[in-house]
Protein backbone atom coordinates (compact mmCIF):
# COMPACT_ATOMS: atom_id res chain seq x y z
CA UNK A 1 0.00 0.00 0.00
CA UNK A 2 1.45 3.44 -1.08
CA UNK A 3 2.77 5.71 2.19
CA UNK A 4 0.69 8.56 0.91
CA UNK A 5 -3.11 6.21 0.71
CA UNK A 6 -2.60 5.17 4.24
CA UNK A 7 -1.18 8.05 6.36
CA UNK A 8 -4.71 9.36 6.50
CA UNK A 9 -5.09 6.31 9.73
CA UNK A 10 -2.51 8.46 12.42
CA UNK A 11 -5.89 9.51 13.48
CA UNK A 12 -7.62 6.93 14.13
CA UNK A 13 -9.49 7.11 17.64
CA UNK A 14 -11.70 4.37 17.79
CA UNK A 15 -14.09 4.95 20.71
CA UNK A 16 -13.77 5.84 24.66
CA UNK A 17 -14.69 3.73 27.10
CA UNK A 18 -15.82 5.34 30.58
CA UNK A 19 -14.27 3.41 33.95
CA UNK A 20 -14.88 4.42 37.41
CA UNK A 21 -11.64 4.65 39.49
CA UNK A 22 -11.56 5.53 43.44
CA UNK A 23 -14.84 7.48 42.99
CA UNK A 24 -13.22 8.81 39.67
CA UNK A 25 -14.40 8.41 36.09
CA UNK A 26 -11.71 8.02 33.80
CA UNK A 27 -11.88 8.22 29.64
CA UNK A 28 -10.11 5.18 28.36
CA UNK A 29 -8.85 5.32 24.61
CA UNK A 30 -9.92 1.73 23.45
CA UNK A 31 -7.28 -0.03 21.82
CA UNK A 32 -7.09 -0.95 18.45
CA UNK A 33 -6.48 -4.41 16.45
CA UNK A 34 -5.23 -4.41 13.03
CA UNK A 35 -5.35 -7.28 10.53
CA UNK A 36 -3.70 -7.15 7.09
CA UNK A 37 -4.68 -7.67 3.69
CA UNK A 38 -3.68 -10.16 1.11
CA UNK A 39 0.09 -10.01 0.30
CA UNK A 40 1.13 -7.72 3.24
CA UNK A 41 2.62 -8.07 7.00
CA UNK A 42 1.83 -7.30 10.19
CA UNK A 43 4.67 -4.66 10.10
CA UNK A 44 5.40 -3.92 7.15
CA UNK A 45 6.88 -0.33 7.43
CA UNK A 46 5.44 1.05 4.24
CA UNK A 47 1.63 -0.20 5.30
CA UNK A 48 0.83 -1.52 8.70
CA UNK A 49 3.88 -0.82 10.60
CA UNK A 50 3.63 2.49 9.36
CA UNK A 51 -0.22 2.35 10.27
CA UNK A 52 0.93 1.39 13.99
CA UNK A 53 3.21 3.62 14.78
CA UNK A 54 1.54 6.92 12.95
CA UNK A 55 -1.77 5.77 15.36
CA UNK A 56 0.65 5.96 18.10
CA UNK A 57 2.09 8.66 17.81
CA UNK A 58 -0.81 10.54 17.43
CA UNK A 59 -3.26 9.44 20.35
CA UNK A 60 -1.01 9.36 23.28
CA UNK A 61 -0.93 6.08 25.19
CA UNK A 62 -3.54 4.16 22.82
CA UNK A 63 -2.05 0.76 22.04
CA UNK A 64 -2.14 -0.83 18.82
CA UNK A 65 -1.86 -4.45 18.16
CA UNK A 66 -1.40 -5.60 14.28
CA UNK A 67 -1.79 -9.10 14.31
CA UNK A 68 0.89 -11.49 12.72
CA UNK A 69 -0.23 -14.58 11.63
CA UNK A 70 2.52 -17.05 12.26
CA UNK A 71 5.96 -17.04 13.48
CA UNK A 72 7.65 -14.32 11.23
CA UNK A 73 7.10 -12.00 9.14
CA UNK A 74 7.73 -14.17 5.84
CA UNK A 75 5.06 -16.36 7.73
CA UNK A 76 2.83 -13.44 7.92
CA UNK A 77 2.55 -12.76 4.51
CA UNK A 78 2.46 -16.31 3.00
CA UNK A 79 -0.33 -17.20 5.23
CA UNK A 80 -2.19 -14.37 3.77
CA UNK A 81 -2.42 -17.11 0.85
CA UNK A 82 -2.02 -20.42 1.96
CA UNK A 83 -3.33 -21.80 5.15
CA UNK A 84 -6.68 -23.02 7.02
CA UNK A 85 -8.52 -19.27 7.77
CA UNK A 86 -10.56 -21.11 9.96
CA UNK A 87 -7.14 -21.86 12.09
CA UNK A 88 -6.09 -18.56 11.86
CA UNK A 89 -8.88 -16.85 13.06
CA UNK A 90 -8.77 -19.74 16.16
CA UNK A 91 -5.24 -18.52 16.94
CA UNK A 92 -6.09 -14.62 16.89
CA UNK A 93 -8.69 -15.38 19.12
CA UNK A 94 -6.36 -17.09 20.92
CA UNK A 95 -3.68 -14.19 20.77
CA UNK A 96 -6.75 -11.39 21.48
CA UNK A 97 -7.81 -13.41 24.87
CA UNK A 98 -4.45 -13.57 25.94
CA UNK A 99 -3.43 -10.17 25.58
CA UNK A 100 -3.79 -8.34 28.94
CA UNK A 101 -3.77 -4.95 27.10
CA UNK A 102 -6.96 -6.10 25.33
CA UNK A 103 -8.87 -7.56 28.62
CA UNK A 104 -11.13 -4.64 28.13
CA UNK A 105 -12.20 -4.16 24.71
CA UNK A 106 -10.89 -2.77 21.53
CA UNK A 107 -11.83 -1.78 18.39
CA UNK A 108 -10.98 -3.35 15.15
CA UNK A 109 -9.98 -2.26 11.49
CA UNK A 110 -9.76 -4.82 8.60
CA UNK A 111 -7.90 -4.00 5.65
CA UNK A 112 -9.28 -6.05 2.63
CA UNK A 113 -9.41 -9.57 3.59
CA UNK A 114 -8.61 -8.75 7.39
CA UNK A 115 -12.03 -6.94 7.02
CA UNK A 116 -14.08 -10.63 7.06
CA UNK A 117 -11.64 -11.93 9.00
CA UNK A 118 -12.31 -10.26 11.80
CA UNK A 119 -15.98 -9.91 11.42
CA UNK A 120 -15.70 -13.47 11.99
CA UNK A 121 -14.04 -12.64 15.17
CA UNK A 122 -16.76 -10.55 16.53
CA UNK A 123 -18.80 -13.61 15.82
CA UNK A 124 -16.65 -16.36 16.91
CA UNK A 125 -15.05 -14.57 20.04
CA UNK A 126 -17.39 -12.01 21.65
CA UNK A 127 -14.64 -11.86 25.07
CA UNK A 128 -12.47 -9.79 25.27
CA UNK A 129 -16.11 -7.25 23.82
CA UNK A 130 -15.06 -5.90 19.45
CA UNK A 131 -16.75 -2.30 19.72
CA UNK A 132 -15.88 -1.17 16.64
CA UNK A 133 -15.26 -2.88 13.10
CA UNK A 134 -13.55 -0.85 10.56
CA UNK A 135 -14.07 -2.98 6.88
CA UNK A 136 -11.85 -1.40 4.71
CA UNK A 137 -12.24 -2.60 1.26
CA UNK A 138 -13.48 -6.43 3.28
CA UNK A 139 -15.42 -8.82 1.20
CA UNK A 140 -18.14 -10.36 3.24
CA UNK A 141 -20.30 -12.23 0.34
CA UNK A 142 -16.82 -13.66 -0.70
CA UNK A 143 -15.27 -13.34 -4.42
CA UNK A 144 -15.74 -14.69 -7.66
CA UNK A 145 -12.43 -13.72 -9.58
CA UNK A 146 -8.61 -13.00 -8.83
CA UNK A 147 -7.65 -10.28 -10.92
CA UNK A 148 -4.41 -9.07 -10.13
CA UNK A 149 -1.61 -9.45 -7.35
CA UNK A 150 -1.16 -7.13 -4.41
CA UNK A 151 2.74 -6.84 -3.00
CA UNK A 152 4.62 -8.32 -6.10
CA UNK A 153 4.12 -11.56 -4.91
CA UNK A 154 3.64 -13.27 -8.62
CA UNK A 155 4.92 -16.71 -8.00
CA UNK A 156 2.95 -17.17 -5.10
CA UNK A 157 -0.19 -15.25 -7.09
CA UNK A 158 0.21 -17.85 -10.36
CA UNK A 159 0.42 -20.74 -7.58
CA UNK A 160 -2.92 -19.09 -6.37
CA UNK A 161 -4.48 -18.97 -9.66
CA UNK A 162 -4.16 -22.40 -10.55
CA UNK A 163 -5.40 -23.93 -7.30
CA UNK A 164 -8.45 -21.89 -7.83
CA UNK A 165 -8.81 -23.02 -12.25
CA UNK A 166 -8.23 -26.50 -10.48
CA UNK A 167 -11.42 -25.95 -8.27
CA UNK A 168 -12.33 -23.67 -5.63
CA UNK A 169 -14.26 -26.15 -3.56
CA UNK A 170 -11.53 -29.40 -3.83
CA UNK A 171 -11.78 -30.34 -0.23
CA UNK A 172 -7.28 -29.81 -0.27
CA UNK A 173 -8.10 -26.39 -1.82
CA UNK A 174 -10.32 -25.42 0.87
CA UNK A 175 -8.30 -26.55 3.42
CA UNK A 176 -5.18 -24.65 1.97
CA UNK A 177 -5.97 -21.91 0.37
CA UNK A 178 -6.99 -18.59 1.71
CA UNK A 179 -8.97 -17.29 -1.16
CA UNK A 180 -10.52 -20.52 -2.02
CA UNK A 181 -12.21 -19.73 1.46
CA UNK A 182 -14.17 -17.18 0.67
CA UNK A 183 -14.67 -17.95 -3.44
CA UNK A 184 -18.30 -17.70 -3.76
CA UNK A 185 -19.51 -19.16 -7.02
CA UNK A 186 -22.97 -17.79 -8.24
CA UNK A 187 -23.29 -20.28 -10.78
CA UNK A 188 -23.26 -23.03 -8.60
CA UNK A 189 -24.49 -22.49 -4.94
CA UNK A 190 -24.84 -25.52 -4.15
CA UNK A 191 -21.59 -26.68 -4.45
CA UNK A 192 -20.60 -23.73 -2.73
CA UNK A 193 -22.51 -24.01 0.25
CA UNK A 194 -22.25 -27.33 1.21
CA UNK A 195 -18.20 -26.85 0.02
CA UNK A 196 -17.30 -23.38 1.40
CA UNK A 197 -15.22 -24.42 4.95
CA UNK A 198 -15.20 -20.61 5.86
CA UNK A 199 -17.58 -17.71 4.25
CA UNK A 200 -20.14 -20.21 4.20
CA UNK A 201 -20.34 -21.04 7.72
CA UNK A 202 -19.41 -17.14 8.64
CA UNK A 203 -22.58 -15.88 6.68
CA UNK A 204 -24.90 -18.12 8.31
CA UNK A 205 -25.04 -20.82 4.70
CA UNK A 206 -24.69 -23.91 6.52
CA UNK A 207 -26.66 -24.51 9.60
CA UNK A 208 -27.98 -21.15 11.15
CA UNK A 209 -26.28 -19.98 14.42
CA UNK A 210 -27.77 -18.16 16.80
CA UNK A 211 -24.73 -17.17 18.82
CA UNK A 212 -23.06 -15.67 15.48
CA UNK A 213 -26.07 -13.20 15.16
CA UNK A 214 -25.77 -12.23 18.68
CA UNK A 215 -21.99 -11.72 18.81
CA UNK A 216 -22.23 -9.65 15.73
CA UNK A 217 -25.02 -7.53 17.33
CA UNK A 218 -23.14 -6.74 20.03
CA UNK A 219 -20.89 -4.37 17.83
CA UNK A 220 -21.61 -0.90 18.31
CA UNK A 221 -20.77 0.31 15.26
CA UNK A 222 -19.97 -1.70 12.06
CA UNK A 223 -18.38 0.36 9.21
CA UNK A 224 -17.58 -1.04 5.79
CA UNK A 225 -15.85 1.22 3.08
CA UNK A 226 -16.07 0.28 -0.91
CA UNK A 227 -13.86 1.80 -3.48
CA UNK A 228 -15.53 2.73 -6.67
CA UNK A 229 -12.85 2.23 -9.06
CA UNK A 230 -11.78 -1.29 -7.39
CA UNK A 231 -9.87 -3.37 -9.69
CA UNK A 232 -8.88 -5.97 -7.13
CA UNK A 233 -12.31 -7.04 -5.66
CA UNK A 234 -14.76 -8.75 -7.93
CA UNK A 235 -17.67 -7.35 -7.42
CA UNK A 236 -16.63 -5.06 -5.64
CA UNK A 237 -19.99 -4.59 -4.13
CA UNK A 238 -19.14 -7.05 -1.83
CA UNK A 239 -17.53 -4.79 0.51
CA UNK A 240 -21.21 -3.30 1.25
CA UNK A 241 -22.25 -7.30 1.54
CA UNK A 242 -23.55 -6.81 -1.81
CA UNK A 243 -22.84 -9.76 -4.36
CA UNK A 244 -24.50 -11.43 -7.63
CA UNK A 245 -27.51 -12.95 -7.65
CA UNK A 246 -27.70 -16.53 -7.89
CA UNK A 247 -27.49 -18.10 -10.89
CA UNK A 248 -25.72 -15.51 -13.21
CA UNK A 249 -22.58 -13.35 -12.65
CA UNK A 250 -23.90 -10.03 -14.09
CA UNK A 251 -26.52 -8.57 -12.02
CA UNK A 252 -25.32 -7.27 -8.61
CA UNK A 253 -28.03 -6.84 -6.22
CA UNK A 254 -27.72 -4.80 -2.05
CA UNK A 255 -27.29 -6.75 0.55
CA UNK A 256 -30.65 -5.28 1.55
CA UNK A 257 -32.07 -7.32 -1.43
CA UNK A 258 -30.42 -10.68 -0.22
CA UNK A 259 -31.84 -13.59 1.90
CA UNK A 260 -28.71 -12.84 4.29
CA UNK A 261 -30.24 -9.22 5.31
CA UNK A 262 -33.85 -10.30 4.37
CA UNK A 263 -33.89 -13.39 6.49
CA UNK A 264 -31.30 -11.67 9.02
CA UNK A 265 -29.39 -14.06 9.78
CA UNK A 266 -26.91 -11.65 10.99
CA UNK A 267 -29.04 -9.45 12.74
CA UNK A 268 -27.71 -7.11 9.59
CA UNK A 269 -31.52 -6.01 9.21
CA UNK A 270 -31.76 -5.26 12.93
CA UNK A 271 -28.30 -3.47 13.40
CA UNK A 272 -29.28 -1.50 10.41
CA UNK A 273 -32.36 -0.12 11.73
CA UNK A 274 -30.49 0.75 14.29
CA UNK A 275 -27.76 2.75 12.71
CA UNK A 276 -25.10 0.64 13.70
CA UNK A 277 -24.34 -0.10 9.72
CA UNK A 278 -22.23 2.85 8.15
CA UNK A 279 -22.06 2.08 4.36
CA UNK A 280 -19.52 4.42 2.89
CA UNK A 281 -17.69 4.88 -0.24
CA UNK A 282 -14.12 6.50 -1.50
CA UNK A 283 -13.40 7.29 -5.01
CA UNK A 284 -10.32 5.21 -6.11
CA UNK A 285 -9.01 2.17 -6.10
CA UNK A 286 -8.51 -0.78 -3.59
CA UNK A 287 -7.19 0.50 -0.13
CA UNK A 288 -6.49 4.07 -1.54
CA UNK A 289 -7.99 6.49 0.83
CA UNK A 290 -6.69 10.58 0.92
CA UNK A 291 -6.25 12.12 4.31
CA UNK A 292 -9.20 14.77 3.27
CA UNK A 293 -11.64 11.98 2.31
CA UNK A 294 -10.61 10.07 5.56
CA UNK A 295 -11.24 12.87 8.28
CA UNK A 296 -14.28 14.26 6.59
CA UNK A 297 -15.92 10.32 6.63
CA UNK A 298 -14.18 8.63 8.94
CA UNK A 299 -13.76 11.33 11.64
CA UNK A 300 -16.82 11.47 13.02
CA UNK A 301 -17.29 7.54 13.89
CA UNK A 302 -14.39 7.91 15.89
Amino acid sequence: MNPSAIIVLFCLHFGVTVQHVSGQTQSVTLPVVIWHGMGDSCCNPLSMGFIKSMIEKHIPGVYVRSLMIGNNIVEDTAKGFLGNVNSQIEDVCQKIAADPKLKSGYNAIGFSQGGQFLRAVAQRCPYPPMNNLVSIGGQHQGVYGFPRCPGGNYKICNYVRKLLNLGAYVSFVQDSLVQAEYWQDPLDEATYKAKSVFLADINQEKVFNATYKKNLMRLKNFVMVKFLNDTMVEPKETEWFGFYRPGQAEKVVPLQQTALYQKDLLGLKEMDKAGKLHFLSVIGDHLQISTDWFIKNLMKFL
